[in-house]
């Protein structure tokens, strides 16, 4: 009894102590871009994701839970799931689980399918997190929409994720009458690292000539390469709140089962060979992105001076399983009409303004969707009420509104 007294005591100072240290950390620290409305709220949800974390790496530290499992647990047993009216079935193909979102009322004919990949870098994010967003999709849009749990870290890394969802993809594709889609109108989507797996396998579904071809690819806030972290973005919104460059290529490292000691050199572009970057510097160069997102002052040498050892350890970032804006001219002319969200105050905003470069100089027919006052993840919130923000809702709205064009 004494032992679990004390036990109980040392567990409350010490999850007392994280959370004081995380709020000293949050007031003095964290900075709020001015044009983010509603300030207090962004500064109280931010403190309590980095908490989570927080907490997260305690436990892994006393080898207790890994750091993504607690978070994913926490962020599961906070999700309010709203079905907006639709038929939900959790199901399998083959090991790979996923979630079927349809419409109860009935359809004159087949209806149009969304696939869906959720965010969260290979490290958090669920079929439940991302639950009311495909309920939604589904709902307001009047679509069969199919939702991949791709399996991601601690025990997982790259490229699973990708395998899953491809697998997934191409049992949902294979059996649409099934499941009443209309195999012309299917839409390959998802957010972040899920909108940057949406972008690789609708460029890989075009060399299966036994699959339907996507109608059209909805991208929300994508990771499309991870060769040029130099972009303005990423300079200037380093530090911003939910991803920060600093802990976005944590996380990349980690999904990427890259080595936490070569962070800098990925920084820095000291892995990338010169012969790769006369390649692809017409695609990756900061030069690609319009002046009007860029700030006045001294750019960083880049890439810097070759590193081989480097380049050997982190070399499949040039894949196109990694980095599918690398593709060819060819390959990006055949993509379908896309459908592209970037946010203002987010390291991703870049990784959007690029793809959107090459797809429109290939022909590809864009729209595009710049949340002025948006920040990376927004979308999750669209329907949270006092926690939601504008840039939340119409991050939504506006994907609703392309889809129901389609």
């Amino acid at each position: 009894m004494i032992l679990m007294i004390t036990l109980f005591t040392t567990a409350s100072f010490l999850v007392l102590g994280v959370s004081v240290w995380v709020l000293i950390k949050e007031i003095f620290t964290v900075h709020v871009p001015p044009p983010i409305p509603q300030r207090l709220k962004f500064h109280m949800l931010h403190y309590f994701f980095q908490l989570t974390i927080a907490l997260g790496n305690v436990l892994e530290k006393m080898k207790i839970c890994p750091m993504p499992r607690f978070f994913c647990f926490i962020q599961d047993l906070l999700v309010s799931k709203n079905n907006f009216g639709v038929l939900v079935k959790n199901m399998h193909f083959g090991t790979i689980p996923v979630r079927l979102f349809q419409p109860k009322a009935t359809s004159s004919g087949p209806r149009k399918g969304i696939i869906f990949y959720h965010g969260g870098g290979g490290v958090f994010g669920s079929l439940d997190c991302y639950h009311n967003t495909c309920s939604y999709l589904a709902h307001e849009t009047d679509s069969v929409v199919m939702a991949v749990g791709y399996r991601k870290l601690p025990d997982h890394h790259h490229p699973v994720a990708y395998h899953d969802c491809l697998n997934a993809t191409v049992h949902f594709l294979k059996e649409l009458k099934t499941y009443g889609v209309d195999p012309a109108r299917v839409v390959v989507s998802g957010e972040s690292i899920g909108a940057g797996a949406a972008a690789i396998i609708a460029q890989v579904v075009l060399a299966r000539k036994d699959l339907p071809q996507f109608r059209a690819q909805v991208l929300i806030n994508p990771i499309v390469q991870g060769v040029n972290f130099q972009l303005p973005s990423y300079q200037q919104y380093s530090d911003v709140p939910f991803l920060s460059r600093k802990f976005l290529m944590t996380c990349a490292c980690k999904y990427l089962a890259i080595d936490q000691s070569w962070k800098d050199a990925m920084l820095k572009g000291t892995f990338i060979p010169p012969d790769h970057w006369k390649k692809y510097e017409k695609w990756l160069s900061s030069d690609n992105i319009p002046q009007r997102f860029k700030r006045q002052g001294r750019q960083p040498e880049f890439p810097g001076p070759f590193n081989e050892s480097a380049y050997l350890e982190t070399n499949h970032v040039f894949s196109l399983e990694t980095s599918p804006l690398l593709a060819d001219d060819k390959t990006i002319a055949q993509l379908p009409e896309t459908f592209l969200v970037s946010s203002e105050y987010d390291v991703l905003r870049d990784d959007t303004l690029l793809y959107k470069k090459r797809l429109e100089e290939q022909g590809v027919p864009v729209t595009w969707c710049h949340l002025e006052d948006g920040f990376h993840g927004c979308i999750v919130l669209f329907d949270k009420n006092a926690l939601s923000f504008p840039c939340s809702k119409k991050a939504m709205s506006s994907t609703v509104s392309f889809i129901k064009g389609i």
